[in-house]
């Protein structure tokens, strides 16, 4: 029977313990798109098994990879080559039809990519993915030659080849439309000059996209960049994508729900596979802990997060790690002075309003919380116990959970919908307790 409500009892005593947790969401996604895309057999440890990677994989096998799953060792075996796939645009052969779920990256990824292989298709998901916007995604890919109808999902698309050349592409909806043009930039019959038209959100992960791609042999340069920050331009040549074998790291946005478990409770907790070397912007969230007053540590493959006894208030700017946006608004209630949060007015487009869902929730629960642009400003104070309603949003319910470690009576709602990222969160969360 599916559990309807999950109550958060909260800690006996400050938690001491090392823990890991699953594969990034973001790298194993990018990782089975690169490998779909090259000839030959690629194996990907430590991934992730979720709702969002299984519509990644499930999709990709319907444009001709096949893989194979052993989630038992978090490894992903994918062999390639989707031009063997037989795909044509034969008259009187239904379309090939992907659903991606509720999953943003495998829908804005496979999008591109779906405009260069021979085929028609039609890609959908769910009606919370339906209801977010593709719009200048799609306006670029049709100045590069693409056939698609629609102006969201679902999409028709009749693949083939697309040509290069300059394109300008806007930067401040989502990181994910970069992102997708650039995995599917190195099958155009030419090179391409992708420039960004104005800020871009989540840079971070667009860093991540060219470091999985140079995984898998293709490189994307940066003209004028002398920098190792993400320019303005990224210039990608007609490259094929090779087989790789590759260890994905741990997903640095699940970590950030136990560094702030240990910054509100006092407690320890140190999360292995993740350190100096990682290539995931949101450990970025320990810095912002640590100017409230926690004690952290970054070791080679570790990070160590240590409670004070008091947080403080902060202003942060959380442009480059907004999935962990949630999380800091819970931790702010714990502070001495308000926090202030700024730069993540596009996660209104996310799987729910966060914005208008972070402040409702605090509401509810008798937080002071002002909503502002472009974030919030939350205020100290303690919550009345009830029901938390998550909205069909996996970072709503496993931030919110935070909050249920230090007062009784929290409840969070459609607690299963952690299952989009990290299946078994709410068991490693009892972890806590032993």
């Amino acid at each position: 029977m599916t559990e309807t409500v999950r109550a958060v009892e909260p800690l006996q005593e400050p938690p001491d313990i090392e823990l890991e947790v699953p594969g990034s969401k973001s790298q194993t996604n990018r990782a089975i798109l690169c490998a779909a895309l090259a000839t030959g057999r690629s194996e990907l440890n430590g991934a992730l098994f979720a709702d969002d990677t299984e519509a990644m994989m499930s999709a990709v096998e319907g444009i001709g990879a096949h893989v194979e799953r052993f989630p038992e060792r978090s490894l992903v075996i994918v062999d390639g080559n989707v031009e063997s796939s037989g795909y044509d645009t034969a008259i009187g052969r239904p379309p090939t039809k992907l659903d991606v779920a509720q999953s943003g990256t495998s829908g804005r990824f496979l999008l591109p990519v779906l405009a260069t292989v021979p085929g028609r298709f039609v890609l959908d998901g769910d009606q919370q993915l339906r209801s977010r916007p593709f719009g200048p995604q799609l306006d670029a890919l049709r100045s590069l030659g693409a056939s698609i109808d629609g102006s969201g999902l679902p999409l028709s698309i009749t693949g083939g080849a697309l040509r290069g050349g300059e394109l300008s592409i806007d930067g401040g909806v989502s990181s994910q439309f970069l992102s997708g043009l650039l995995l599917a930039a190195p099958r155009l019959t030419e090179s391409i000059l992708l420039r960004v038209a104005d800020a871009l959100v989540s840079t971070p992960y667009v860093a991540l996209t060219i470091e999985t791609m140079a995984a898998f042999g293709v490189t994307v340069e940066r003209p004028g960049s002398q920098s190792e920050d993400i320019g303005p331009e990224f210039v990608i040549r007609p490259t094929p994508y090779r087989p790789a074998s590759i260890r994905l790291e741990p997903d640095a946005s699940a970590a950030s729900y136990f560094f702030a478990a240990a910054a509100v409770t006092g407690g320890r907790i140190r999360v292995a596979g993740l350190g100096l070397k990682t290539i995931q912007g949101d450990l970025a969230f320990v810095r912002l802990l640590e100017k409230m007053g926690a004690e952290v540590h970054l070791g080679p493959d570790w990070t160590e997060v240590r409670g004070p006894e008091q947080l403080t208030g902060i202003t942060a700017d959380m442009a480059e790690l907004s999935d962990t946006a949630q999380t800091l608004a819970v931790v702010a209630t714990f502070a001495d002075s308000p926090t202030e949060i700024t730069g993540i007015g596009f996660i209104r487009n996310k799987e729910t309003d966060r914005i208008a869902a972070v402040e409702t929730e605090l509401k509810r629960r008798g937080i002071r919380v002002e909503s502002t642009g472009d974030g919030w400003i939350v205020h100290p104070g303690t919550p009345n116990p009830g029901r938390i309603s998550t909205y069909d949003d996996h970072r709503m319910a496993m931030s919110f959970a935070v909050l249920g470690l230090v007062h009784p009576g929290i409840e969070i709602e459609n607690p299963g919908c952690v299952s989009k990222t990290f299946p078994r969160f709410f068991d490693e969360f009892d972890r806590l307790r032993s």
